[in-house]
């Protein structure tokens, strides 16, 4: 398992040995050291699978109490997944960390409590898997502004002209007016 520390050190980008011979592949998705090993103390208790056809726009999603770290993973298709920081103590707070993932990559990316998360489906269809170290808490759920200019995100539309969006996502809040953490 290759590690990359990505440009927020506490974002984690996984890069698993996969074994594929003429039957195809097997690869390690989870291991508690993966975690244990970086002084991460991460108890997953929920996981969660969504399907999205291209330009859906999911997020920027988290939870103010009870917040979840996610380790998320493409099975079919390729997203462009982000991370932001609203830790207002940290260093990073309000920078962001973008990634590609897909089933042909099968990178697996670690977003830690403390952050917004998202995603945009690039390809003609995705199915997005990840793992959860709190259950959902509706009560708690909160969406931040995908295209606030303060974020500074530069998600890859292409020809996608505008994304698909949830009600939710379509009344999300920028940065200056979210609820963050300490």
């Amino acid at each position: 398992m290759e590690v990359i520390v990505t440009a927020i050190p506490d974002v984690l980008l996984f890069k698993p040995k996969v074994f594929g011979d003429e039957r195809g592949f097997f690869m390690e998705t989870f291991r508690a050291s993966w975690f244990s090993e970086r002084d991460i103390n991460a108890h997953f208790v929920q996981d969660n699978h969504s399907s999205s056809a291209r330009g859906v726009l999911r997020g920027l999603h988290y939870q103010i109490k009870n917040p979840q770290g996610k380790l998320v993973r493409v099975t079919a298709g390729e997203v462009y997944d982000v991370a932001v920081d609203l830790r207002k103590s940290s260093p990073t707070f309000g920078q962001s960390v973008g990634v590609y993932l897909s089933a042909q990559n099968k990178n697996i990316f670690w977003i830690p409590p403390g952050f917004a998360h998202g995603f945009l489906v690039l390809s003609e269809h995705a199915e997005f898997n990840y793992k959860c170290t709190e259950y959902y808490a509706p009560e708690h759920d909160r969406s931040l502004l995908w295209n606030d200019p303060a974020l500074g995100i530069e998600w890859p539309l292409g020809e996608i002209s505008a994304p698909v969006l949830s009600a939710k996502d379509q009344a999300a809040l920028p940065l200056v007016q979210a609820e963050v953490f300490a």
